[in-house]
Parts: structure tokens; C-alpha cells; sequence
């Protein structure tokens, strides 16, 4: 899983009536106009192979955003490439440029790698939107990515207010990256407000589930009592969960991941007493950046060139919302 204007909980409400069907044109649900894109226009999106939860979540919003775009706009082909490794999708992306598309909307497996083919891409005039790993330089036309340092604040503030203020918590960092440092930063920053409340240790979970389960053995064998765990991924926060009913303890009162899978948003909707809230990290900003890149190909220029989707905090009072049985994640 791997940053200014925000954009409101509104625009993926938005972002599905966004393009309604009309020969070719679109309209602009900002401005109230109509602008025609060009006739013929293909727009590829490459995103890393479902290797875990959140990318899968990514596949599903991918292929949702092609039946909506290719629907309102008869004139707009959407290709859709998944790749496993960058080495791939260094390939697929040759690929899509050789079939002759005008956008690319790409979520790199890793950013140094595909800084030369998206360059190359923005070279030959393709509208490049770069999604959630920024490259190792800015050639894009617009990055859209979520809010990490929101992610650890928001989270952190749901933990405090959850335990008044005062308890012991355990934290579960994701991978070692730009992205996990600025959650835990984040995270720690609003910590300092609490002197209450103590962090018993901070450990690697590499954003998986299994390592998750293992994560929260270890704790639970070296601390007699916890009060709260931030695992800081919806995946993670699976195997930890695991680990303490296993456990038959009582004594954890909060699990806090992050992301919004559809596993743990069902368990607040169903008023899980151990998972009342998470915080989005939502992997339809796949969606959100094919939608922008129709908005290009209709001439729009971004207002900002870096488009920041809010972290929110998902509870029982907004949990349907941000359920999607359909999705994989």
C-alpha cells in the first residue's frame, strides 16, 4: 500500500454520477458546462497485481471506473493492466503505449522503477495521473493519493478519545517506506498530547495478515495488559483479532486498523464491540484518478497538480456508506 487539495467524502458520491451518458460528452459536475472529448480517446490504467486485501480493492474500483467511463462516454476505451512485479509492469506499459493511448493512470509496485516509462509516456503527450507512490520525479499531469499523515493523526485521535485519554497501547508499522513513516509520525505526533497514554512498542507488521497474528502473540506474551492496538491495516488488524480471541484475554478494549475493508467495516456495521471505528485509506482513488483523467482528456486542467483524498473515520453511524460487499476488499 504505498500524498495538496483535499477533496471531500462527497466526491465519490460524486464520482459515479460524474459522467452521465451523452454521445461522446461529459458533464462537468463543477462548473455545471459540457466539454467533448476528442473522439477515439483510450485511456490505460496499470496497477499492481492482487496480492493482498487493499490491492484488490484497487482491481475492483479499476474495473468499475472502466463500465462507468465506457458507459457515459461510448467515445473513451478504458484498457485495465495488472502487473506482479515493476519489472511487469514496465512491460504492460510499453504495451498500452504501442496500442496508442492518450492517458495513463498508473499506481507503481515501486516508484523508482517506473519513472522511466511514465516519463517517456508523458513525453509523447499521454496525460500521466500518478496514483497513491509518487515516482522518483514529478512528470505527471496529476497526482492523487490519500492522506497518510491524516491516516496516523485520525487514527490516533480515535484511540485517545476511545480510552479517555489514558491506557497502553501496541503499534503494528506497516513497510518500512515514506507512506508508513508519515502515518507513525503522524500517529506519535498526537500522541505527545496524551502523556497518559504509553506506547509499549512499535513493531513491523509488512502489511499482512499473517504477520499480523504473529505480531499480537508476541505482544500478548510479553505485556499482561493492553489496552489498545493500532494495527494500521484493515488486513493486519485480521491476524491480530485472530491472535486474541485465540487467546481467550479480555483485557484489549480497541483494534484500530486502517484502509476500510469490507471484513472489518461488516464487523462495526454488526457493532463488533472490539472494532467500533477504522480510517479510510480508500483504493477507490483508482476510480477517483480515471475519472480525472477523463476531465484531461476533455481539455480540463487540474487546479492543483497533487489531488489529497481525506482519511476518514469509518463508525457505526457512517459504516454503511463505505461498505461494498461486491469489492474483494
Amino acid at each position: 500500500m504505498m500524498q495538496g487539495k483535499k477533496i471531500s467524502a462527497l466526491l465519490f458520491c460524486a464520482a459515479s454520477l460524474a459522467f452521465a451518458a451523452g454521445c461522446g460528452k461529459a458533464k462537468n459536475e463543477t462548473s455545471g458546462s459540457s466539454a467533448s472529448v476528442p473522439p477515439g480517446q483510450t485511456i490505460g490504467i496499470s496497477i499492481p497485481a492482487q496480492d493482498h486485501g487493499w490491492t484488490g480493492g484497487v482491481a475492483f474500483w479499476a474495473a468499475r471506473a472502466k463500465e462507468d467511463i465506457e458507459k457515459a462516454n461510448p467515445d473513451i476505451k478504458v484498457l485495465i493492466a495488472a502487473a506482479a512485479t515493476s519489472a511487469e509492469q514496465v512491460d504492460k506499459i510499453e504495451n498500452l503505449l504501442v496500442q496508442g493511448i492518450d492517458a495513463l493512470v498508473v499506481l507503481p509496485n515501486e516508484p523508482k522503477p517506473l519513472t522511466n516509462v511514465c516519463t517517456r509516456a508523458a513525453g509523447k503527450g499521454v496525460r500521466l495521473v500518478v496514483v497513491d507512490r509518487g515516482l522518483a520525479k514529478d512528470v505527471q499531469t496529476l497526482y492523487v493519493a490519500g492522506d497518510n499523515a491524516g491516516f496516523g493523526r485520525r487514527s490516533a485521535e480515535v484511540i485517545a478519545r476511545e480510552l479517555n485519554g489514558e491506557g497502553d497501547i501496541v503499534i503494528m508499522e506497516g513497510v518500512p517506506c515514506q507512506v508508513n513513516t508519515d502515518r507513525v509520525e503522524a500517529f506519535r505526533e498526537v500522541m505527545k498530547k496524551y502523556p497518559k497514554i504509553r506506547i509499549l512498542e512499535s513493531q513491523t507488521s509488512n502489511w499482512q495478515t499473517e504477520r499480523g497474528l504473529t505480531l499480537m502473540e508476541n505482544f500478548l506474551q510479553k505485556y499482561p495488559k493492553i489496552d489498545a492496538v493500532w494495527a494500521g491495516d484493515d488486513d493486519v488488524l485480521a491476524g491480530a483479532l485472530k491472535a486474541y480471541q485465540e487467546s481467550k484475554r479480555s483485557d484489549v478494549k480497541l483494534f484500530v486498523g486502517g484502509g476500510g475493508s469490507k471484513f472489518i467495516v461488516k464487523k462495526i456495521l454488526d457493532g463488533d464491540p472490539l472494532v467500533r471505528q477504522t480510517v479510510t485509506y480508500p483504493p477507490r482513488m483508482i476510480y477517483v484518478a480515471a475519472q480525472e483523467a477523463v476531465k484531461l482528456l476533455r481539455g480540463e486542467k487540474p487546479a492543483d497538480k497533487k489531488l489529497i483524498v481525506p482519511a476518514e473515520e469509518i463508525n457505526r453511524e457512517n459504516a454503511k456508506d463505505f461498505y461494498f460487499p461486491a469489492s474483494s476488499y
